[in-house]
C-alpha cells in the first residue's frame, strides 16, 4: 500500500507544478496585453484561462499534500534515525510552494480587477520561484544530503 500512496503523492505533485509552472505564463501575457480596449477579448479569453488551470491546480494540490502527509504521519517518511534535515527543508519548500499557490490566487483577483501592479518583466521573474523549489525538493527528497 505503501508504494501505492508514494506513486499517487508523486503523480500528483507532477500535476500540480505543471499548473505552478503554466500560471505565471499566463500572467506575464496578461500584463502584456494590459487593459487596451482594442485588446478586451484576448484579456477575457487569458483571464478564463487562467481562471480555469487555478481551479484544476487546486483540485491537484489538495491529494499531493494529502498523500504526502500520509507518507510523513502514517509510514514515518523522514523521521525514522539521523539524517532527517532532507525533509524539514522540503517541507520547508513546500510551504513555500503552498504560499506560491495562495498568491497566484490573489494576482488573479487583481488582474480580474484591473489592479494589476506587476510588469510582464516581473511575472517573468515570479515564474522561476516554483523551478526553483523543484530544484530544492528533488535533490532532498532522492538525495537526502542530511
Amino acid at each position: 500500500m505503501f508504494l501505492w500512496i508514494k506513486a499517487l503523492h508523486v503523480i500528483f505533485v507532477v500535476s500540480w507544478f505543471a499548473g505552478l509552472f503554466y500560471l505565471p505564463r499566463i500572467y506575464v501575457n496578461l500584463a502584456m496585453v494590459g487593459d487596451a480596449p482594442e485588446a478586451r477579448a484576448e484579456r477575457e479569453r487569458l483571464l478564463l484561462m487562467a481562471r480555469k488551470l487555478l481551479r484544476f491546480m487546486t483540485i491537484l494540490m489538495v491529494p499531493a499534500l494529502g498523500f504526502g502527509l500520509v507518507l510523513w504521519l502514517v509510514y514515518g517518511v523522514g523521521l525514522r534515525g539521523p539524517g532527517n534535515g532532507w525533509m524539514h527543508v522540503k517541507l520547508g519548500f513546500v510551504l513555500v510552494l503552498i504560499a506560491f499557490d495562495h498568491l497566484c490566487r490573489r494576482l488573479l483577483r487583481q488582474f480580474e480587477q484591473g489592479r494589476n501592479r506587476h510588469s510582464h518583466r516581473w511575472y517573468r521573474w515570479f515564474n522561476e520561484i516554483p523551478t526553483v523549489a523543484l530544484f530544492v525538493i528533488v535533490p532532498m527528497v532522492v538525495v537526502k544530503p542530511f
